[in-house]
């Protein structure tokens, strides 16, 4: 389908779409200083230390793993998680309990922070409830391998005043 409109001379400069984006941008612009003038800040911006934005209810942070009431692992090594995690970040041995030869826990259980996309599927996938992801988002570190987070670091999480300001799923 061929079209025959043209376009004129006025059109094949840009001078219109030009006007009409600094329009568009002056009045932004315009509007937002007049709002922050007579103090009705219409800003959305939030001044992070002193104002914490909410966090929803479906945020997932941190990892962490959930430990029985005797202090052992509640997770058996399945490898669910680590089978449905699509960025591979997920590395689990392991090992048999003498006191319970039908029950497997984790030697080894690692989660690369830094590969990770935060999808959920690993908590999902667990069918005992073993890994959850807290409302923590504080994961930035200056180096890489601090990104690991190994076995110890994921039994011992704790719970920061963001967590206990939002109701764990």
């Amino acid at each position: 389908m061929k079209y025959d409109f043209k376009f004129g001379w006025w059109e094949r400069t840009y001078y219109p779409e030009l006007i009409r984006g600094f329009y568009i941008t002056s009045r932004h612009f315009f509007v937002n200083l007049a709002k922050w003038m007579t103090g009705k800040n219409g800003a959305y911006t939030y001044q992070y230390p002193e104002e914490k934005r909410p966090i929803s209810p479906n945020f997932r942070g941190k990892h962490y793993l959930v430990l029985k009431d005797d202090n052992s692992p509640q997770c058996v090594a399945c490898y669910m998680c680590q089978t449905n995690c699509p960025a591979q970040c997920i590395d689990i041995v392991a090992g048999e309990d003498e006191s319970r030869p039908e029950e497997k826990y984790p030697v080894a259980f690692k989660i690369d922070i830094g590969r990770c996309i935060f999808c959920g599927f690993c908590v999902e996938a667990c069918p005992k409830d073993a890994i959850r992801m807290s409302y923590d988002y504080h994961i930035a570190d200056y180096n890489t391998t601090d990104l690991v987070y190994d076995r110890e670091k994921l039994l011992h999480w704790v719970e920061t005043d963001l967590d206990k300001e939002q109701p764990l799923l």
